[in-house]
């Protein structure tokens, strides 16, 4: 199957402009679609999570020394929003499946650091890989036509997502959008304020 994936613009004539409120349902439709989870989908995703009885809190943990690098048991702790006892107890059980190991500080040998071992880093690559080859099985349905429309819409949203990361380097709350409301055109027959005095 050959594809001819333009990326240029898109013709203004394809397709009709939206109203404001037309663009709105467009949106609401899009963002449903693009976070619907059915009961199914999470279930699946759940099994592939708890298989070899690996639990949420081990994937948060997880997801945190990914991000932060390795941390002190006290500062993994708060993160968590645990104990340190908590904690200790949680990464003593992900020790037990080789997860993650405890090491010294070279800096400070009083400081117990957590640290992700190559097994526990695999959890992630493993899950991203199941998830590419189910998206390869779906969109593998998709026909040329579909599967075009489909890159050149991905293409246009990153590109709004780079927009919007530039506008708000800090991440926090956008502002509010404003949407312009086209002046209603006027009535040549109408009396105008000259006219009517």
């Amino acid at each position: 199957m050959s594809l001819n994936i333009s990326t240029g613009q898109t013709d203004p004539e394809a397709s009709p402009a939206l109203t404001a409120t037309g663009r709105d349902a467009v949106i609401a439709e899009l963002v449903g679609e693009m976070t619907s989870w059915s009961p199914r989908d999470r279930m699946q995703v759940f099994r592939s999570w708890l298989k070899g009885s690996l639990s949420l809190i081990h994937l948060h943990v997880l997801t945190v020394l990914e991000m932060g690098g390795p941390l002190p048991m006290s500062k993994l702790a708060d993160t968590l929003d645990v104990s340190v006892a908590s904690a200790t107890g949680i990464v003593g059980r992900m020790e037990e499946r080789s997860l993650v190991e405890r090491q010294h500080d070279r800096e400070d040998r009083r400081v117990v650091l957590v640290i992700p071992t190559e097994t526990g880093l695999a959890v992630f690559r493993d899950m991203m890989e199941q998830r590419r080859e189910h998206l390869v099985t779906v969109l593998g349905q998709l026909s040329d036509e579909e599967l075009q429309g489909f890159l050149q819409g991905l293409r246009a949203i990153r590109a709004a997502r780079e927009r919007v990361h530039a506008e708000n380097p800090s991440g926090g709350p956008l502002p509010e959008p404003t949407v312009t409301t086209p002046a209603a055109p006027t009535d040549p027959s109408s009396p105008t304020p000259e006219t009517s005095r």
